[in-house]
């Protein structure tokens, strides 16, 4: 699992965070969220991509929380359980993509 803190004062529109994705030859995909919409423990055999636009989501990978703002990303190992919890009042948006190892 690796965590990448958004660091500047502005953060990043999901249309710079699609262009950095496919820099990355990912396929990027919108995920929207209503507050307090959990997403169960999974898998999967492919590694995922995932930015915050907006919003907050909580994140369960191996047993490790963490909470994920506007900017911040994770990419998970296939193979590896985890869960999401979208947290706050407002809607969490999300750029996503599987990573093909």
């Amino acid at each position: 699992m690796l965590i990448t803190r958004w660091q500047a004062p502005l953060t990043p529109s999901k249309e710079l965070v699609k262009m950095m994705y496919s820099t990355e030859g990912l396929d990027p995909a919108e995920e929207l969220y209503v507050p307090q919409t959990k997403i169960s423990e999974h898998r999967h055999p492919f590694g995922e991509v995932r930015t915050v636009i907006s919003g907050e989501l909580l994140f369960n990978i191996a047993g490790n929380q963490f909470l994920l703002r506007a900017g911040d990303r994770v990419e998970i190992p296939a193979n590896t359980k985890h869960w999401h919890l979208s947290q706050g009042s407002e809607d969490c948006l999300c750029v996503c993509a599987q990573r093909q190892f």
